[in-house]
């Protein structure tokens, strides 16, 4: 379950999307901010998480600064204690990343990572700030990371061509690895937010099955259908329980919230 909730947050990250072309009017811009909660088996309150949108610039490029955060809360902290820092600075206009910092602190296990992409030679240059190491590794073209890919593909996804049943890869790079990312489309529903009812679109990522997910299909997940394309809501049956993450705060977003219902 320790790592369970960290996994769940960094796939919030890359959470959906089918890259096309891209779509004239964004998705997202400056400003924009989410909270989620967390629980553990459906009743333990287990963490929150922020993801955070701000203009920028690289190299007097047009840049976005995203920052991703997520800590243990309540009993968890406890005998677990969590404080996780992501961020991706991407192009404003590719939304590939610049960037990328890993900074976090598990129960004790902590990572201080910085890593600057070439887009144009394909290359990671990775510098292990808490090992002191610097190296470089070959990527896949248009490489992503977790942070970027959720951001790259709300520009991308075009919603009138997802047929039910149709898979989706692309590629992140990650850990001095470029990882082969798959999800499934699973077609609309409509659910129950804390905001009301909300027409959404459902999702089944894989994930390697084994000390922390069940199986390779242990992960659902719900985004609005709508020009905002926000993570509403994720489920993951673990090796041990389930962990799920609620949106439940927000603000800056760039289009109207479509919610059919107020609770």
């Amino acid at each position: 379950m320790k790592k369970g909730l960290f996994i769940l947050f960094a796939i919030l990250s890359v959470n959906m999307g089918s890259a096309q072309d891209s779509i004239p009017e964004p998705a997202f811009g400056d400003g924009e901010w989410f909270r989620f909660k967390m629980s553990y088996s459906g009743w333990m309150k287990a963490g929150n998480a922020t993801l955070s949108v701000k203009e920028t610039n690289n190299n007097d490029k047009p840049a976005f600064h995203i920052v991703g955060k997520g800590w243990t809360t309540g009993a968890i902290k406890w005998f677990f204690k969590v404080e996780d820092r992501y961020e991706s600075y991407i192009d404003q206009e590719t939304i590939l990343p610049y960037k990328f910092v890993r900074n976090i602190n598990e129960g004790g296990h902590k990572k201080d990572i910085v890593i600057d992409f070439d887009q144009e030679n394909n290359k990671a240059h990775v510098n292990n700030i808490k090992k002191n190491t610097k190296k470089d590794f070959d990527t896949k073209p248009e490489i992503l990371d977790m942070v970027s890919t959720f951001y790259y593909l709300r520009n991308k996804l075009d919603v009138s061509t997802l047929q039910i049943g149709e898979e989706v890869e692309l590629f992140m790079f990650f850990d001095e690895k470029n990882y082969g990312f798959k999800l499934k489309y699973l077609g609309e529903e409509t659910i129950s937010t804390e905001f009301g009812d909300v027409e959404s679109l459902k999702f089944r990522p894989y994930v390697m099955a084994g000390r922390v997910f069940k199986e390779e299909e242990s992960l659902t997940l719900w985004v609005s259908k709508d020009k905002n394309k926000i993570p509403l809501r994720i489920k993951a049956d673990l090796s041990v329980g389930s962990l799920r993450a609620d949106l439940d705060a927000y603000k800056g977003l760039k289009h109207s919230f479509r919610i059919l219902a107020d609770n």
